[in-house]
Parts: C-alpha cells; structure tokens; sequence
C-alpha cells in the first residue's frame, strides 16, 4: 500500500482538501464506476422477483418486500451512515463498505430462503448509500473550478448504473439462473475495494462532534443553510416528478393503448441514458457559475415535458420526446443543486448530502404514492397533471428563493419558500385523500 500513497499525496485538511490539479482523470472514472456499481445493488432483484418467488417459495406479495426492504435499508443509510462521512477517515470508511457491500451480495446468492433473501436486501440497500458517500469525496477532491464538471461525471456514473442494473440482471438470469447477478456483483465489489484502496487518497473529516451530535446537527443544516433549504425543497420536487413518471408509466404501456409486454416496457427504460447527458451538461455550466440558468431551464424543461407526456398517451414518438425531456431536467437540475450544496461547507459535506439526499427521496416516495391513487382516479391524463403541477411548484419555489437571494440574500424567509413544495404535496394528498 506505500506505492499507493507514493501516487497520490494523503489529504488530511478538510478545509481544503481539493488539490492544486483536482484529481487524475483515472481516479475520477473509477469514483464513476464505484458509484454506478453502489447504487445497481439496489437494483438487481427488480426483474428478477418473479424467478426469485417462484424459486424460493415465495408469494408475490413476499417477493415484493425485496425492493420494500432495500428502499428501507437505503433510507436509514441516509440517515445514519452518511454523517460519518464528516466523522472517520474517508478512504478507509468507503473500503470497508464496498467490502462489507460484497458480503451482503454474496450472502443474498447463497441464500437458501426468502427470510435470509430480505436480510441480504437489506444489508445491500443500506450499504448502497457509499455512492452518496463518494459523490461528496469527489468534490472534496475537485479544485473549486471543476467541482461542477467532476460531480457531473460520477454521477454519469450512478445514472447509468441505474439503468444498467436491471439490464444486466435480466440478462445473466437467462444465462445462469437469477443468482448469477449477485455473484458477479459480489466479485465485482470486491475488485473495487481493492481498487479504492489504491487509488484514492487518504482524507479525514475533521467534524468536531461526536457521532450522536452529528447526526443530530444534520438536521440543523437545514435550519442554518438558506441555500441547502432551497435546494432540498428544489430537488424533491424534481424527483416527485420523475418518480410520479417511472411508478405510472408501465400502467400506460401496458395498457389497451400499447398493450407492451414486460419486456418491451422494460426497454423503454434505456431511454433514461438521457440523463446522463444532462449530468454532464449541468456540471460544466456549473462550473461557469449558471446555477441560475441550469435550473430555470431544468424548471421550465420539466413543465413541458408534461405536456408531451400527455399527448403521448397516443404516440409514441412524443411519449419518447416526453421522457427524455423529463430525465434530461430532472438530472440538470439535481446536479446543478448538488454543486450548489456542496461549495456551502466543505466540513460538512457528508451532513449536507444526507440532509439533501434524505428530503430527495422523501420527495420521489411521495411522488410514487400519489402517481398510484392518481392513476386509479384519473388515469394517464390525471398522473401527468400532477406531474404538471409538481412542475410549477419547483419553479415557485426556484423564483422565491431568487428573489429573496437578490433582494436580502440569507434571511430566514426563504424557509417558506424552500417548504413550499412539501405543502402543496401535503394539499394535494389530502384533497385526494378526502375525494376518496
């Protein structure tokens, strides 16, 4: 390991740990592809849950606790892994979480029933959060003049890992069986701890709290931070969007209209490639300081984009159009509030991606939740109404917290517009709720 620390100088300060140069292209690709292959273990058992049911036993209503499980598990990472970020030296915490990531995949391919399965779900969903570790250590790592640029490409790397995952596990399951997946991950995770342990330099956080003050501080960033507060409402906004799309679009391909079958619906998925384009986009301007720009063009993309999706309902070119606008918004916007956060406390950059991350996702359950009572109500027409709706509330929230940036910068008023978002949410879940 010395010839290790010989390449790369070990970085100890993190009021700067970003080095003159930013790191080695190498050393980027390989954050891309360590990230990717985090977040696709969360992944793999989704097309695979029938096989699974089927050969272990299990009901549908049991097999489908696997994806329930890892969102769980996913969820607590979050809120309980990502703060030692700011806490314990980082090379060796995103280490010994790729290996013990291995582990709960091998463990998930060996398991001889359905119990054992969901606590290899388990274990894999809350270890993938080490993506969310390595996308705040790619920044740590970036001089401030390509910080935006580095971000957009490891998260290039988690978009296509996403898209892939599913991909890839259909296709070793026709090849050997659904177990296969997870054994090929386990392998591949173990590489990659090897190879993070050589390439990445060594970098402690220097938060001066114990474990239980930060993750209760966590909570009072969003408190402190004008900015994280705006952007946290911004992003689970933008993803509500993009998940009120994924959880009703198959109910719209499967249906009379198109009449697709699982396997035509589950290629329509590769269309989301387009967000890897707009992640690296979105870092690029970034870096040129058009935050501003990136997201009132995110903004006013994602509006309408709803208006193709509806008209989609009957095309299939303009449904297409419709999700690539949507995937290409969603990611410009997520990167651009991403590198926005992150320039906010360079000490605290694991807190902040667990406070962002964690409202991120409570925006895409909420998003999910409403897409099904919508679509049972109102059909395709009612989800892209929503959608449309979820879509002027980010440009509400973007345009008041603009306005109160130019005119006083950090009062504390920007709080109601950062929660605006949440509360129309709230409305609408509740006027659904009452219809019922």
């Amino acid at each position: 390991m010395a010839s290790s620390a010989a390449q790369q100088p070990s970085l100890h300060n993190a009021a700067r740990p970003d080095t003159r140069d930013g790191p080695r292209r190498g050393t980027v690709l390989l954050l891309a592809v360590a990230v990717g292959l985090c977040v696709a273990s969360n992944y793999y058992a989704q097309p695979l849950l029938g096989t699974i049911a089927g050969d272990l036993g299990m009901s549908s209503a049991s097999a489908s606790l696997i994806v329930t499980v890892a969102q769980v598990g996913y969820a607590l990472g979050l809120v309980f892994l990502l703060p030692l970020g700011d806490l314990l030296e980082r090379r060796r915490l995103v280490c010994g979480l790729t290996l013990a990531t291995s582990i709960s995949l091998a463990l998930t391919a060996i398991a001889p029933s359905g119990a054992l399965l969901l606590v290899g779900a388990a274990l894999t969903g809350l270890l993938s959060v080490t993506a969310q570790i390595l996308v705040p250590f790619a920044a740590d790592l970036a001089s401030p003049h390509q910080r935006g640029r580095i971000i957009g490409t490891v998260m290039t790397g988690l978009v296509l890992g996403m898209l892939l995952a599913r991909t890839a596990s259909g296709a070793l399951a026709i090849v050997g069986g659904w177990r296969t997946i997870y054994v090929v991950a386990a392998l591949a995770m173990l590489a990659l701890t090897a190879a993070l342990h050589r390439a990445l330099p060594q970098f402690r956080g220097t938060a001066a709290s114990s474990y239980p003050g930060l993750v209760r501080s966590t909570a009072r960033l969003l408190v402190d931070e004008p900015v994280l507060r705006a952007r946290a409402a911004i992003g689970m906004l933008a993803f509500a969007c993009f998940s009120v799309l994924w959880t009703s679009l198959a109910f719209l391909l499967s249906g009379p209209g198109y009449g697709w079958s699982d396997g035509e619906i589950g290629l329509i998925g590769l269309f989301g490639a387009a967000g890897a384009i707009a992640a690296q986009l979105a870092g690029r301007l970034a870096d040129r300081g058009l935050t501003t720009h990136t997201t009132l063009v995110g903004a006013v993309v994602l509006l309408a984009s709803w208006g193709l999706l509806l008209l989609g309902a009957h095309s299939l070119v303009l449904l297409i159009a419709g999700i690539v606008l949507l995937d290409l918004a969603h990611q410009g916007v997520h990167i651009t509030n991403q590198s926005l956060i992150y320039a906010l406390r360079p000490d605290a950059r694991g807190r902040i991606t667990s406070a962002y991350m964690t409202c991120y996702f409570a925006g895409g359950a909420i998003g999910s939740a409403l897409a099904g009572v919508v679509h049972a109500r109102a059909g395709w027409a009612g989800v892209c109404a929503l959608g449309a709706v979820l879509a002027v509330a980010l440009c509400l929230v973007w345009a008041a917290s603009s306005v109160q940036r130019a005119r006083m910068r950090e009062l504390r008023s920007v709080a109601s517009a950062a929660f605006m978002g949440a509360g129309l949410l709230a409305l609408i879940a509740v006027v659904l709720r009452l219809a019922a």
